[in-house]
């Protein structure tokens, strides 16, 4: 039976799995591989050396990395001390994870490498708390920083430690319902929020997920998500917990990479990765030939038929399985390549998923576990079963998990996994609760038992006429098209509702070269009239199915992404959408100008332009 304190978890697994390959990361070009055993003499060497460093039971220690086995050392170190984890994303600025270090009153913090490293530097003048860095990268420079500390030589201190006893008292002493972690929500909206999650809260979310998941300690997960936000976490933990091995990516750029060179059987993801896989497949469809195009067309259409009696625990007929069999050996099985060939599901979770896309992963035989959940949940909430699932949902709720919606319709949700509340924050614990149901701040269906998240409750829009607008609802509509990169529908106080495009721009350039159009940059590519045209007309399509007042009437091309760097996204790649429309006003404004010049209400058929 699992512990329900996260660090003795993983010692019992150390010895249970001994030589078995717990962690797995590449480093140059070759792979490494650390043992269930190896890994539990590592994280007792790390606590040992953070008695050293004379940290209390309960006191806050900060993770400032990208993803690698030492974040997860660091981790059960932390809470071999009964100490609490606190981690913040890699691509944190020095301002967001000194705000972080001070609410926290961070005294030790291990970062990744050099560029952390500089950036925790500049919080020292500011922090009244922060005393001791300790950088993963050996190789870093300290930069004669007396505060400073190579991992190397934090590990010897554990080594040369004789507080095994201390230790061990500690983790004697330890209790489910002691503070594990405490992990800050991005903010798309004000000041991060220390979300307080117990063991238990962990430990009832295994539970939850034993009943609904099919996991063995065959299993390999590829750890491709940061481990700072609440899903790749828990789901680490969750696949330490079975003795499966863990990869690190630690070059999310490269992740196709590691997919096939590693060949994980489960990998957890948000619906972007997916979408950027999609758009590439038809994008590369588009300039093939035609009669390969109508072979993988038929192919997904055999796969779409397979999969959809398969979730119903349906056999296939003799004739139909015959010809899955052709288009798994002739088109599926390549598209299944592309996620290493082997992934038996894959947990997605933590943005709108459209359904096409989903759909289209099924049928190529690449099953999307898709769920919901949040921070202040320990993750999931509800996920797909591995049959009678509902593709357009997400899922029903785990066990131990309640869901119900409110008036308003907002989510509401009860259950052992839920926050026990915000860090020294007495007033938002307050407000996040209604009768001792949280209050997701999310909009949604509840019918026959699966869970339809149609919006965010902060993010509904209402026209100037008065129609209330979901924006993600259109955003997934659109999104998953092979010219579109990313895009925000604009509506709030506004007569109709307009975007803001990020072009595909490997697409859109290869589409411009057959029309022999001749540009100099991105942003003169993106005022090209037949481009212009060609969006407007594709956006119509797209839209068909909506309601009037729900279609996008005047569209804005940009000539470069959203992203982390410009404060547009969050670490979790969610768009900040207050931020991107305060940047981008006066082209937002440009646009419903063009539209007075003929109705203050544009009709559904007049889609127009403006460019940056």
């Amino acid at each position: 039976m699992r512990d329900t304190h996260l660090a003795r978890m993983v010692y019992n697994q150390a010895v249970r799995y001994g030589i078995k390959t717990a962690l797995r990361y590449k480093s140059g070009d070759h792979w490494h591989d650390i043992s269930y055993q190896s890994l539990g003499e590592r994280i007792r060497t790390a606590a040992k050396a953070l008695l050293e460093l004379g940290v209390r039971e309960g006191e806050m220690v900060g993770i400032y990395s990208g993803n690698r086995p030492e974040w997860t050392i660091a981790d059960f170190a932390i809470l071999s001390d009964r100490a609490v984890s606190v981690p913040i994303y890699a691509t944190s600025t020095a301002g967001q994870a000194g705000y972080i270090v001070n609410d926290a009153g961070i005294r030790f913090i291990f970062v990744g490498n050099q560029t952390q490293y500089d950036r925790i530097t500049k919080v020292l003048d500011n922090s009244p708390t922060l005393a001791t860095i300790i950088v993963f990268d050996d190789g870093a420079d300290l930069r004669g920083n007396p505060k400073g500390m190579h991992f190397g030589d934090f590990l010897e201190r554990g080594r040369a430690s004789t507080r095994d006893a201390e230790l061990d008292g500690r983790l004697q002493g330890a209790s489910a319902d002691d503070l594990a972690t405490l992990i800050y929500t991005s903010g798309t909206t004000g000041e991060p929020k220390g979300v307080m999650l117990h063991h238990s809260n962990f430990h009832h979310s295994f539970i939850a997920h034993d009943k609904r998941l099919n996991v063995s300690d065959r299993d390999v997960s590829l750890c491709f998500l940061p481990l700072a936000h609440v899903f790749e976490r828990a789901w680490s933990y969750y696949a330490i917990g079975h003795g499966m091995t863990n990869v690190y990516v630690g070059d999310m750029s490269k992740v196709i990479d590691y997919l096939r060179e590693s060949r994980p059987t489960i990998m957890c993801a948000v619906p972007r990765f997916y979408e950027k896989i999609y758009t590439s497949v038809f994008e590369k469809l588009d300039a093939d030939e035609p009669w390969r195009k109508k072979l993988f067309l038929w192919a997904l259409g055999v796969g779409e038929t397979a999969y959809l009696r398969r979730k119903e625990k349906q056999f296939l007929p003799p004739l139909l399985r015959l010809q899955w069999l052709a288009a798994e050996a002739l088109v599926l099985r390549k598209l299944q390549g592309i996620v290493g060939g082997r992934i038996r599901f894959l947990p997605c979770a933590g943005a709108p998923l459209a359904r096409k896309i989903e759909e289209f992963f099924h049928s190529a035989g690449i099953h999307i576990t898709y769920g919901y959940g949040l921070t202040e949940t320990t993750a999931t909430v509800t996920c797909h079963e591995d049959y009678h699932f509902r593709p357009g949902t997400v899922g029903k709720p785990i066990d131990g998990v309640e869901v119900k919606i409110a008036p308003s319709g907002e989510i509401l949700v009860r259950g052992e996994t839920v926050m026990s509340g915000y860090y020294r924050k007495p007033e938002a614990t307050a407000e996040a609760f209604e009768d001792g149901w949280l209050k997701t701040g999310d909009v949604g269906v509840l019918e026959d038992g699966y869970l339809t998240i149609t919006d965010r409750i902060k993010e509904l829009m209402k026209t100037s006429g008065g129609k209330y607008i979901a924006p993600q609802y259109v955003e997934s509509t659109l999104a998953g098209d092979p010219y579109i990169e990313q895009l925000i529908v604009i509506a709030d106080g506004r007569p109709y509702a307009t975007a803001l495009i990020v072009p595909a721009f490997d697409a859109l350039e290869a589409y411009a070269k057959t029309w022999n159009i001749v540009y100099s940059s991105r942003e003169e590519l993106v005022r090209d009239p037949i481009l212009v045209r060609f969006f407007e007309g594709r956006i119509e399509a797209l839209q068909k199915d909506l309601a009037g007042y729900e279609k996008v009437k005047r569209i804005a091309l940009l000539p470069r992404p959203f992203s982390q760097e410009a404060g547009e996204m969050t670490p979790t790649l969610k768009v900040r959408r207050r931020i991107i429309v305060e940047k981008y006003h006066e082209l937002i404004d440009a646009m419903y100008a063009r539209g007075k010049e003929t109705t203050t209400a544009a009709p559904e058929s007049d889609l127009a332009f403006s460019a940056p």
